[in-house]
């Protein structure tokens, strides 16, 4: 098998995360409620994720996903599950424009370290569903333990010690995914989109924090946990503004970061956010220089139920290859539908509508 085909392009990709199911809701209800053992909530779970992936494969999508629907958190489980963090209720969540989430939290208490993580079996899992096609699994980027999380300085008091361990832990994650089968692997990263925003490097500076030096760390363990990465593991990255309940944190284009993770992190595509005027434009795109990157463009909204104008669409991924040719593009949705448990405000059949709507613009473009 040649690189270009295990690494391919899937010209209609999704970030990931799909509704929860009315009836995996209630099934969580009554398990946090004392109603059905754990045993009763993983078998709901495990119908519920085989039927979203066989709904997945009939819509033409080629990597499936279990739609994040065992995870409360885009994040916080999978992080929640690393040597040394632990989770805790704290606080008042994270603010979004209008709305707050829970008040979980993370903090490392620890030394870091992966182990027997319960993830591994959640991808077994979508392997064994997947069938023929791509099992795609999705976790947080290490750069948002240290973007969400509170470092125990008693543990780390040397900055660069951390970073060194986190890159060593999410390594030894890496390969444990592939050793399990996992030849798809995605990170989930909201730093990088707030890096972009004046308002949310304001914040940082106000915490004692120099954006800047964030952008230099970040992407030097980025490249330390995915060096020396199989050759036939493809890693993408997934960068966002924020998506809860149909709301967002950050606004601001992708110039202050884009060339440092377009010319300078090593992966192999990027899903990147621009299905509003928050994103702005393409022009950063012209700091994309190799023909190996793929760019995804996330132009299809999950926020609503309202399907884009499919000229539109296309005009725009037209747009795009200006700064980077069409062979290197790929169309998604800008963000996963539920990246918490609660989900966006629109139905499952909506859901559904919006990511056939992804196939098709993709097969008018690229068949």
């Amino acid at each position: 098998m040649s690189t270009l085909n295990i690494k391919k392009a899937y010209r209609a990709d999704h970030v990931g995360s799909l509704l929860r199911p009315e009836r995996l809701k209630e099934a969580r209800k009554q398990f946090s409620e004392g109603d059905i053992t754990k045993e009763a909530l993983t078998q709901i779970e495990n119908e519920e994720i085989s039927r979203v992936i066989e709904k997945q494969k009939s819509l033409g999508i080629e990597a499936v996903t279990d739609g994040e629907l065992r995870r409360s958190w885009w994040h916080f489980d999978f992080l929640e599950g690393l040597t040394g963090v632990e989770g805790y209720w704290s606080g008042e969540g994270i603010a979004f424009k209008g709305k707050n989430t829970k008040s979980r939290a993370i903090k490392v208490t620890g030394k870091l370290g992966f182990d027997d993580h319960p993830m591994l079996e959640d991808f077994r899992f979508v392997a064994e569903q997947a069938g023929g096609h791509t099992a795609k699994f999705t976790i947080p980027s290490p750069s948002m333990l240290h973007f969400r999380g509170e470092i125990d300085p008693a543990v780390y008091p040397d900055e660069e010690v951390f970073f060194d361990d986190l890159a060593k832990a999410y390594k030894k994650a890496l390969k444990a995914f592939y050793d399990a089968g996992c030849r798809y692997l995605q990170l989930d990263d909201t730093s990088w989109a707030y890096l972009c925003s004046e308002e949310q490097k304001e914040q940082l500076k106000n915490k004692g924090l120099d954006p800047d030096h964030l952008i230099q760390k970040y992407l030097e363990t980025l490249n330390k946990a995915v060096a020396d990465r199989p050759e036939d593991l493809k890693i993408t990255m997934h960068i966002c503004r924020g998506n809860f309940r149909s709301t967002w944190i950050s606004s601001g284009g992708y110039e202050p970061v884009a060339k440092e993770i377009f010319g300078k992190l090593n992966i192999d595509a990027f899903f990147l956010e621009y299905d509003s005027d928050r994103a702005g434009d393409f022009r950063p795109l012209r700091h994309v220089d190799r023909d190996d990157l793929t760019i995804v463009l996330g132009l299809i909204t999950s926020k609503h139920g309202n399907l884009e104008n499919k000229d539109e669409i296309k005009k725009r991924v037209e747009e795009a290859t200006q700064y980077v040719p069409l062979e290197q593009l790929a169309l998604s949705p800008q963000c996963g539908f539920a990246s918490t448990e609660e989900g966006n405000l629109l139905s499952e059949e909506e859901q559904w509508k919006k990511l056939q709507h992804v196939v098709e613009i993709a097969q008018d473009i690229w068949s």
